[in-house]
């Protein structure tokens, strides 16, 4: 084997990828410092006893595990970060009120997400303990709206959704409850085959209920049939009002609204709202978020809970642009032309200075050059003849 290969779903990012992820991670954390959200960077690797309590199953088989020498427990390489989170707030800060907190950085997956993906995500992400109010998860799915925004991504859509209702409906029969896995499966499918099984046996409030509910997905006017075709139970209508006042968050901030009402992706996980985001044909979520109050009961704090999560590299591969655009600098200790080039720089410009000969500029697009024009050191447009090489003139 090559020594040079890497393990499958594991790759570089390489330059122009590389620059465009760190723009976006700048730009997210200043985004979110704007909004009080203070950083936070939770280390790689955690006993496993504290990095697994309170998720789910599948966080635990994406989980690399090995054994600690010098304590002999088992540590894990963190697969999410937002657990890490909700143990700084629950138990290292212990603030009585509302926290808002940030962070950005790597994870790795024993097993990736799904076949595109790779097992090395950069996540950045914002959560807001303290707070279990609809306007704490506005604020939450303002954000991402806004970070994805930060990406100039087209074609933006958001699918809300919400598992209280679901919790609501299985109440309607004990035998619900029973199957409630299966019943998750079967809705998140939009398998009616596999539920029309299931609720076979159901008495008829909960078997019609949950028959409903597998076709309520759509823009915005799903909520108003939801109203219609679902038992007005306090959690039921609780729930889509919370719905509907996230669909006139996005409303305002021009994404696209969808509700799906069988969408219960973590659904043993979250508590509340959730939301997805996807664009541009991309097949899996670009964005993942929700409310999730119970995470905190397992370091023996539970407070309200809710935030989001985006992987910086999906949305590398999805937007990353052409070559950087650079000016071309002669070679020489010319005092004027050094003090011309610092200016550059201090404005943002990349300029890259000319090592002697007629070296070519490979990764950058040279599209500018400066040289003295009556005397004085100018930028002007790169002669085409010349392309990325040549000397001072």
């Amino acid at each position: 084997m090559a020594r040079w290969l890497l393990p499958e779903g594991i790759s570089d990012v390489l330059p122009a990828e590389a620059w465009f992820l760190e723009q976006l991670r700048r730009a997210a954390l200043d985004l979110y410092r704007g909004y009080g959200y203070e950083l936070v960077m939770p280390p790689l690797l955690e006993y496993t006893d504290s990095l697994l309590t309170g998720v789910g199953a599948d966080l635990d088989l994406r989980t690399f595990k090995l054994v600690d020498q010098l304590s002999g427990r088992l540590l894990g390489l963190r697969a999410d970060i937002t657990p890490q989170v909700a143990r700084i707030d629950a138990h290292i800060l212990n603030r009585a009120g509302i926290v808002r907190l940030c962070y950005a950085a790597s994870v790795l997956h024993a097993r990736p997400l799904h076949p595109l993906a790779a097992r090395e995500p950069f996540y950045v992400g914002a959560e807001l303990f303290g707070h279990g109010s609809v306007a704490a998860d506005a604020e939450v799915l303002e954000l991402a709206v806004r970070t994805l925004a930060l990406a100039q991504v087209e074609g933006v859509r958001f699918d809300l959704g919400h598992t209280s209702i679901l919790r609501a409906l299985l109440e309607l029969d004990p035998s619900a409850r029973i199957h409630a896995e299966d019943i998750v499966a079967a809705l998140s499918a939009k398998d009616a085959a596999a539920l029309a099984a299931l609720t076979a046996d159901l008495e008829a409030p909960a078997r019609i209920a949950l028959r409903n509910l597998i076709r309520l997905h759509g823009d915005e006017n799903v909520l108003a049939a939801a109203r219609d075709e679902l038992p007005a139970r306090p959690a039921v209508t609780a729930a889509l009002d919370e719905l509907q006042c996230l669909a006139g968050v996005l409303q305002r901030l021009g994404a696209v609204v969808n509700v799906d009402l069988a969408d219960l992706h973590g659904f043993r996980y979250h508590t509340g709202a959730t939301f997805a985001a996807y664009a541009g044909g991309w097949p899996v979520a670009l964005v993942r978020g929700g409310r999730y109050d119970d995470v905190g009961r397992a370091f023996g704090r539970a407070r309200p809970a809710t935030g989001f999560s985006i992987d910086l590299r999906e949305l590398v591969r999805l937007r990353a642009g052409p070559a950087a655009r650079a000016i071309l600098a002669p070679a020489g200790d010319d005092d004027q032309l050094a003090g011309l080039v610092d200016a550059l720089r201090a404005r943002g410009e990349i300029v890259v200075r000319r090592l002697g000969g007629d070296e070519r500029i490979d990764g950058l697009q040279c599209d500018r050059e400066i040289r003295r024009v009556d005397g004085s050191w100018q930028v002007v447009d790169a002669a085409p003849a010349r392309g990325m090489s040549g000397g001072d003139r």
